[in-house]
Parts: C-alpha cells; structure tokens; sequence
C-alpha cells in the first residue's frame, strides 16, 4: 500500500505525500520519526518527522512573523486566497479521499463524496462569511459604539484522527479568514492528509509562515505548542481528558480556548416515532465503526414499541457490510489502532461481566485484527460504566422508558452533553423534551445535518465554547469597541 523513500516522502495509494513538518513555507524534517500504519490491514505506511520543543518553537516564531502582513490583508484581501485554497482541495478529491482511506480506515466513498468537499467548504465558507460580515453600530445617549474584530495572531489548532482533513479544516477556515496565522498539530494515528494540505495551501497563495504543520505525538509536539507562551489562540477537538490537560497549560499563559470534546449521546425513540426511519438510523450510529463523537450510543426507547423496533435496526444491523473500507458495498471499517481495539474489547468485557447481555455483536470480526462487531448490549444500569462512558467504537445500549419524566432523567444522566436525537411525529413532544435535554445539538426525526453558521459544540464535560458562523468568528477575533462622543468632530 505505501512506499517510503529516503527524503521524507511517501507514496500512499499511489498519491506521494510528505513526511515531514511545514514551517515558514518549507519542509522540515525532523531526526526523530514516528511509524504510521493503515488500520485497513496493519500496513505500514510512513515514518512521519516527529517534532517536538523546537519545531513547535519555530513553526510559532514562523506564523508570528507572518502574522502582521496577513492581517493587513483584511476579510476581502484574504478571500481571494482563501478560495483558491478551497478549490486546490476540490480539485484533488480524489487523492485527499484515498489517502485519508488509507491513514484512518474510513470509507473511501464516504471521503470522495462527504468530507473532501466539506474540507473545502469549510474553507471557502468562512472566508465569505468573514468578508460579509458587518456589525451596525450600537447607539448609546452619548456616544455611539463601533464593534471591531481583530485577528487575535497565533492559534494552535490540534485535530482528531476520526476525520482528519474535514476536522483540520473546521478550524483553520475560521481562523485564517478571522486573519490569524496557525500551527496545525495533525493527530499522529493519522496525519496524512493535514500534510497534503498544506501543500495545496502553499499551491493556492498562502503566504510562508501563515499555516504551519508540526507533526508529533501528543505529549511531545502538542504539549511544547499548548504551552508555548506566544500562542494566543488553542483549539482541540478529541478527548475530555487531553482537554483537561491542555486547558491546565493554557491557564498558565491565559490563552483562550475551544473544547469539542467527547459524547456519551442518548438516542431517543418514542412510540410515535415513524419506526423505520429510527430503525434505520440507529443502525447508521454505527458508521466510521463508531468513531464519532456525536453518535447516539444510548438507545432509549419507549418499552411499548421497543420490541418491534429492536427487530428493525437488528435487520439494518445485519445488512451492514463490515469489511475493506475502499471496497463497495462496505458499511463499517475497522478501528483505527490496536490501542483503540484493546479500549472497546475491555469496554465490552467489562459492561459482560456487569451483566450486560449482547443483543449482537461483542467480539472481534472476522474481516481482521483491527475490526469489531457492531455491538448492541441490553440489560445495562444507569451508573455502569458502558453507559457512563464514551467508548468510540461501533458498541451502542439499549435501556426502556415509560414516560417523559423517565427519559429525561435517564438522558441527562452522564457528564456529557454533546448531542441528542429524538424521534416522534409530535411537535409540542419534540419541543418538550428538547427544553430539557442537555446537548449542544440537538436532531429531530433526523441526524447529522450541519449548516456551518449554526453553532455546534457541547455542554458540560463535551466542551467550551461553539464552532460554527458568528461563533467561531468571535473566538478567533480580539473583540474591541470603539466608543466615539457624539459631536465631537469636526
């Protein structure tokens, strides 16, 4: 599947990608490397410069030194570049899909059709959205009030393995249309795709020093960049106990940060409910084998169709190919490392031995190493960890309620409050229950669909902050007002 050569490149799928870090406009190789594998079959695809201190040190005396120019360009001098960055990623569609295939085990149709053209909406988006956007000024009895947003200069932006160039991209487009400069730490059980990025950057006009790329392990390369004190922004998406130790760093230098963090999402099924279509969805929970931080892990249904809808999503379940993620037809694709297979094997062994009970599911599959049942498990309690924990893998519950009251008591109850989705053919029911769930989103009778000015994000131990429209704007933005006394010119 790859090929390694001796200057810091690699041909994977038969697209050549570089190996080594971007900084100020240039690869930088490091001594050190780290081993990069498909989770497709075990194969190895790169050994990728592993940075550290002194990369970080440098890609962000790189994007300080850059930072000035870039912001004086402005929302409109900035769109033009922007653009061309967002059709270079169009126009190798088919490269950016097959290499992400490669690096994380997603599927390749889902990357052609879905997350490489979001890639480069997410970019192109943003930079229309900071060019068009205007403030009326705020009339007080005396002055009158001018909002500005200015670029707040360097952010680091650290980025998921579960979808590496869609999820880079939701922040960089922001935080370069706001007119920051960035250093992007690309997550080492898939980078691949973060490196060919910035190449197509650099191809579309964006100045050396504005994006930069430092490679690494998380304890290494993201830890020397979190705590680096000329750093004014830090965005991470990923887990709630990396969060806990990056925001422990950025309290030191009193950097502002964003949270997405991690989901344990109650999936809710009333009897009203058109059956099919939730039959049907739940079953899709288990896409990217269950690597999603929004996915709806907690089936809860109202006992009086919860028979008949358990037969349903039993019978999706069992049409869904598991099997090669390039291949057609495939459904779900293997996990992404052998730590994250050895993670969801001891989340099920344990919920078993708690006395949960396999509906199906629960064991390794027999499409290879890194590929596990899809998994549903009954007869689970409120405070076993099966439901009190995310595990991200292709493993949901199923739990009964009788009634509102009881639904949302069992829903509310964890630490999360990412997402949720609810299905009934009740308006005023819809609306009920949505008063009182806590969630950052929020789908009825559907899941997954994102219009990126609304804002996305989650409550309690899922995150701080929103992404999304105005919201991602304004944390990428120094927010001043300008109070002027009426009359008082000339």
């Amino acid at each position: 599947m790859a090929k390694q050569s001796k200057t810091a490149r690699a041909t994977i799928a038969d697209v050549e990608v570089s190996t080594a870090h971007w900084i100020g406009g240039k690869r930088v190789p490091s001594n050190r490397t780290f081993e990069d594998f498909s989770p497709i079959d075990g194969s190895h695809l790169a050994n990728v410069s592993a940075g550290g201190a002194e990369e970080a040190n440098a890609a962000v005396a790189a994007a300080r030194a850059a930072f000035p120019a870039w912001a004086a360009l402005g929302p409109q001098g900035r769109l033009p570049i922007l653009k061309r960055f967002a059709e270079g990623i169009r126009s190798r569609r088919e490269e950016l899909a097959a290499v992400e295939t490669a690096d994380n085990g997603s599927l390749l149709s889902r990357n052609r059709e879905d997350m490489v053209p979001r890639a480069a909406h997410n970019i192109e988006f943003f930079a229309e959205w900071a060019a068009k956007r205007q403030h009326k000024p705020i009339e007080s009895p005396t002055v009158t009030n001018h909002v500005r947003y200015d670029p707040s200069g360097v952010a680091v932006l650290i980025t998921p393995w579960n979808s590496p160039l869609m999820l880079a991209t939701w922040k960089v487009g922001p935080a370069l249309a706001a007119g920051n400069t960035i250093v992007v730490k690309p997550p080492e059980w898939a980078p691949l795709t973060c490196s060919l990025m910035a190449d197509i950057a650099h191809e579309a006009g964006v100045p050396a020093g504005v994006l930069n790329v430092v490679q690494g392990i998380g304890e290494e390369a993201g830890a020397a960049l979190v705590a680096h004190e000329d750093v004014d922004r830090i965005s991470f998406t990923g887990s709630t106990d990396t969060a806990r130790l990056i925001g422990q760093a950025a309290a030191r230098t009193i950097t502002p940060v964003s949270f997405e963090l991690g989901g344990k999402s109650p999936f809710v099924v009333f009897a009203d409910a058109d059956l099919d279509a939730a039959a049907k969805t739940v079953a899709g929970q288990y896409n990217n084998a269950g690597q999603v931080c929004l996915a709806g892990t907690r089936v809860l249904v109202e006992r009086s169709i919860a028979d008949d809808l358990l037969g349903r999503v039993r019978k999706e379940v069992a049409a869904s190919k598991v099997g090669d993620p390039r291949e057609g037809g495939t459904k779900i694709g293997p996990l992404i490392h052998p730590d994250a297979f050895e993670r969801v094997t001891g989340f099920v062994e344990r919920a078993k031995a708690a006395g949960a009970e396999p509906l199906w599911g629960g064991n390794r599959h027999e499409a290879g190493a890194l590929y596990f049942q899809p998994t549903m498990l009954a007869n689970v309690k409120q405070d076993m960890e099966i439901v009190q924990r995310e595990v991200f893998g292709p493993v949901l519950t199923w739990q009964t309620f009788k009634d509102e009251d009881e639904l949302v008591e069992m829903a509310n109850g964890t630490k999360y409050g990412l997402a949720a989705m609810v299905f009934t053919r009740s308006e005023q029911r819809a609306w009920r229950v949505a008063d009182r769930l806590v969630a950052g989103s929020l789908w009825v009778n559907c899941f997954f669909v994102r219009d990126l000015a609304a804002p996305f994000g989650g409550s309690r131990n899922s995150g701080i902050g929103r992404e999304g429209g105005d919201w991602s704007m304004d944390f990428y933005s120094d927010i001043k007002n300008v109070s002027i006394l009426k009359g008082s010119f000339d």
